[in-house]
């Protein structure tokens, strides 16, 4: 490879039951996305984060985009290195975003073969065919440390979004004692969400990476539901954009789940809906974009796709969990749903695994339970645990250590062989089982829809309540919760069930305090916000 180093983290392999067709057509046209290095200022990054992060609310000061661009933002001397590659490779720089360290470059399939050193061609899965390559990604000694990564060269499906459809022919409706729906007003009652707040004020960023929305559902089913309709704003990343596909099994569920849970719960809130790929590239891309996002600025964001851990490059990981940790540095907090196949997280080889980009410790993992209840008020709660038709993701990350604010939390170490100590997931949870779902409308028909998917939406949708009424944005909020008291009730503890999902891998079970099912628990709105409100004395204790 002469002066040519390969980028750790990078390395691709060939899926299973996945083969190569032939070499990609040196000629196609291509682009990539570059994620470059915060040289000496990741550090210092780093610590305002976690100083921030002791601080009451009322004290916390977050950056603005342009105070974070001239402080964090990417070396102009590294993208004036990229300009040079890409001039000597002859690709062309379409994009550069200092903010959030993206430079795009677009060209020729056979430049890029030479300019990384892969060889991209044509592979075909049972699933779906996409262009990529195996091993690793290579690049020029002098760019070393400069890239951190480099996303789109393969542009294999990299998520799935969380979301179950209730299926009234499921056998498993027969043993169930409720077989109840609930519109997202009726849920947010009975976790007590603060009322008559006009979020107006508010922005929630969705990330999509498919599917769409007809605005004729939206405007019917808000109507329908009493509720102010949210005003949409549509942000295309990277080619992607709104197009429903007229099936609710698909991505349309998740968009149409997403917008309408956050948007009941928060009357009058502004959405923006960010339509990315279904790639790395894209997702990556969906994220910067909505983090470094000043013209809707965007104060939590709702992310219900994801995969296991082990199913993404240590490349996107790492740029991913940098992402997430802009965004505190800005104000934004991360929700995440934590997957909705149990402890396997649908990984078929024996082990635990938990789901990114929910086990970040950076974003506010969402895990699922299954809620009942009578007149506005809950009768029963606990895990989210129908076995091989869903279950709960949650466990113990395989990459990311336990963070200091859950050092009290008592996360057990990991089930899997060597029993590792890193970060448990979910933090928190609500309603996610789709026997106790909720009702949506899609491409013209209603639904009843559970999985995580739609849990993350609706700790947004409280969320931004909460900012509204703190008159500031909470941001990385993860510390402060996990510093409250069991007497300030602001989360229903759900002590009961497990998320083993197929009786062959391991579990994790409920229990007093936060557990690897359900996290800290369901909240109680209004107590929360009290608790965060008198949050000044909580984190001085």
């Amino acid at each position: 490879m002469g002066n040519y180093i390969r980028i750790e983290g990078s390395e691709r392999i060939l899926p299973k039951n996945a083969r190569k067709i032939d070499t990609l057509d040196p000629n196609e046209q291509m682009s990539v996305t570059i994620y470059l290095r915060r040289g000496s200022t990741k550090s210092k990054l780093e610590k305002m984060v976690n100083e921030m992060a002791e601080r009451p609310f009322s004290k916390r000061q977050h950056l603005s985009h342009d105070e974070f661009a001239d402080a964090y933002g990417a070396d102009p001397e590294d993208v004036k290195k990229i300009e040079e590659f890409a001039d000597e490779y002859d690709l062309k720089v379409d994009e550069i975003n200092t903010s959030s360290g993206i430079v795009v470059l677009s060209g020729k399939a056979s430049s890029f073969n030479q300019a990384f050193n892969v060889e991209l061609a044509n592979y075909e899965h049972p699933d779906f065919n996409y262009r990529g390559h195996t091993g690793h990604v290579y690049i020029p000694e002098n760019l070393n440390d400069v890239v951190q990564g480099v996303f789109g060269l393969d542009n294999r499906p990299q998520a799935k979004p969380h979301f179950r459809l209730l299926k009234e022919d499921n056998a498993v409706l027969d043993s169930r004692s409720s077989g109840v729906s609930y519109k997202p007003t009726e849920v947010a009652k009975m976790y007590n969400y603060p009322s008559d707040i006009d979020c107006s004020s508010q922005c929630i960023g969705i990330i999509e990476l498919g599917g769409g929305y007809r605005q004729e559902d939206i405007k019917t089913y808000f109507k329908d539901l009493g509720v102010s309709e949210p005003q949409l704003i549509d942000v295309n990343v990277d080619g992607g954009k709104n197009k429903p596909t007229g099936d609710p099994n698909g991505p349309d569920g998740e968009v149409v789940l997403d917008i309408e849970i956050a948007a009941a719960v928060a009357s009058g809130v502004k959405v923006a809906v960010y339509f990315a790929p279904n790639t790395d590239a894209g997702f990556l891309k969906a994220i910067t974009t909505a983090i470094h996002d000043k013209k809707n600025k965007p104060s939590v964001l709702s992310i219900s796709w994801g995969a296991a851990e082990s199913n993404w490059t240590n490349q996107s990981i790492k740029a991913m969990n940098q992402a997430f940790h802009d965004a505190a540095a800005l104000g934004v907090t991360v929700c995440c749903a934590s997957g909705d196949n149990g402890a396997s997280d649908g990984v078929n080889d024996g082990k635990a695994h938990v789901d990114f980009p929910a086990s970040s410790p950076n974003v506010l993992a969402c895990g699922g339970t299954k809620l009942e209840g009578n007149n506005g008020a809950i009768s029963q709660e606990v895990v989210w645990n129908e076995g091989n038709n869903g279950a709960t993701g949650g466990g113990v990350s395989d990459v990311f250590e336990l963070p200091k604010w859950q050092d009290n939390a008592h996360v057990p170490t990991s089930i899997n062989p060597g029993g590792k100590k890193g970060r448990g997931v979910p933090d928190v949870a609500g309603d996610a089982d789709p026997a106790t779902g909720y009702k949506i409308l899609a491409d013209g028909k209603q639904f009843v829809v559970g999985g995580t998917s739609a849990v993350a939406p609706l700790w947004a949708g409280l969320i931004a309540n909460i900012n509204q009424k703190l008159g500031k944005p909470v941001g990385f909020i993860n510390p402060a919760l996990y510093q409250l008291s069991s007497e300030d009730g602001a989360f229903h503890d759900i002590t009961s069930g497990n998320n083993d999902s197929t009786d062959e891998h391991g579990s994790y079970k409920a229990s007093q305090g936060w557990d690897a099912c359900t996290g800290l628990g369901s909240p109680d709105g209004a107590k929360l916000l009290k608790a965060l409100t008198d949050s000044a004395h909580n984190l001085s204790k």
